[in-house]
């Protein structure tokens, strides 16, 4: 394979069409097809979010109901696929692979990492510096690509801001850089010492419009409804919990994988054997198994609760038989009239009958 085949991420399909033939070149095809699918619509969700709640509830309508927020981010996602799909378009024609482009990414957005990090991390940390150290980041990293492409190649084009020197500068500087900026701005402009206190007041948009359109009980909506102070207090343990594993998993994989395995065998400028070479195909082979199952099985056995309820209600609705069971939630009163005074007169339900859209479960359950 040429240089630039490699670059265009033409490796797979041919090891897969070498080792299984079309059988290979097929399941590649739906391998890619379902990567991009799932890469691009995360792409789309983050954004339509990001402008929906923090640009466009935030600065245009604070008081947007539901419905009015729901159109907007879909709106959002329609114009970002079609300014993608033009980018995208247009790298492809001008020469950029993607080799390129994953390693572009790094000059671009590294500088952001360690000020997102300290964010959550570090509570000292000032708006200024958090602000600013992308940006300077971003300046330096472009600087150090491109004046090393200059140096070592002697112009600027696709083949020498592309190479592998260029590039390492353009990565590293973008992702030490701030080490230097935060400290600097934090100190210069003063400590903030934030409390964290305003992120629990952060809330959800109100969806109660959109749920009565869709004929969906508010309450059985995840989040929709504020905890009770016992929920927060036990989503606040789970979260302790998760933050110790991510962060221990985090320190042991960093340190394996970029100290304690790499930086010997580049030191000592090890040449793989077959046997060492094999092992490391293994390796890398019971890392895919446990990564299936870690993110592909596992998730499927833990939320199977919530599926089988999904699927005896898609089939209730198939079959005619009506929804599921609210289990004692709010119910719409109106399907509950008949039951609720049976045994009346036409004038003495229009007495008991509240003029509410809504009762609960319990308060029906406690009148019988």
């Amino acid at each position: 394979m040429s240089d630039a085949d490699v670059s265009a991420g033409l490796v797979l399909p041919n090891a897969a069409v070498a080792m299984l033939g079309k059988g290979g070149a097929a399941a590649t095809l739906l391998l890619i097809f379902m990567a991009v699918t799932s890469a691009s619509s995360a792409e789309y969700i983050a954004v339509s979010s990001i402008f929906t709640y923090d640009v466009y509830k935030t600065y245009f309508e604070p008081n947007a109901s539901g419905r009015k927020l729901v159109y907007m981010a879909h709106v959002c996602v329609v114009v970002y696929a079609v300014l993608l799909a033009a980018f995208s378009t247009a790298l492809y024609y001008i020469g950029i692979s993607m080799g390129y482009l994953y390693l572009m990414m790094g000059v671009i957005i590294s500088s952001a990492v360690l000020p997102a990090a300290l964010t959550l991390l570090w509570s000292q940390q000032n708006m200024i510096a958090a602000t600013m150290s992308p940006i300077l980041g971003l300046a330096c990293s472009l600087i150090a690509w491109l004046v090393t492409a200059k140096r070592e190649y002697g112009d600027l084009s696709v083949a020498s801001t592309g190479s592998n020197n260029p590039m390492l500068a353009g990565n590293v500087v973008a992702l030490l850089s701030p080490l230097i900026f935060v400290p600097i701005l934090t100190y210069a402009f003063g400590k903030q010492n934030y409390d964290y206190k305003s992120m629990a007041l952060i809330r959800l948009g109100d969806d109660s419009d959109v749920a009565k359109m869709a004929d969906v009980d508010l309450e059985l909506i995840p989040g929709a409804i504020g905890a009770t102070a016992e929920e927060t207090a036990a989503e606040r343990e789970k979260l302790r919990r998760a933050s110790i594993i991510a962060k221990t998993m985090t320190g042991v994989l960093t340190l394996s994988l970029l100290i304690l395995w790499p930086m010997p065998m580049y030191g000592s400028r090890y040449v793989f054997s077959k046997e060492f070479f094999t092992g490391w195909v293994v390796v890398g082979i019971l890392w895919l198994f446990c990564s299936t199952f870690c993110v592909g099985l596992y998730p499927l056995w833990e939320g199977r609760h919530s599926m089988a309820h999904t699927f005896k209600g898609i089939v209730r609705d198939l079959t005619g038989k009506g929804k599921p069971p609210l289990k004692g939630r709010t119910v719409e009163l109106n399907e509950k009239a008949d039951q609720y005074e049976e045994g009346t007169t036409t004038k003495e339900r229009d007495v008991k009958a509240p003029s509410t859209s809504t009762v609960s479960g319990d308060a029906i359950k406690s009148d019988y």
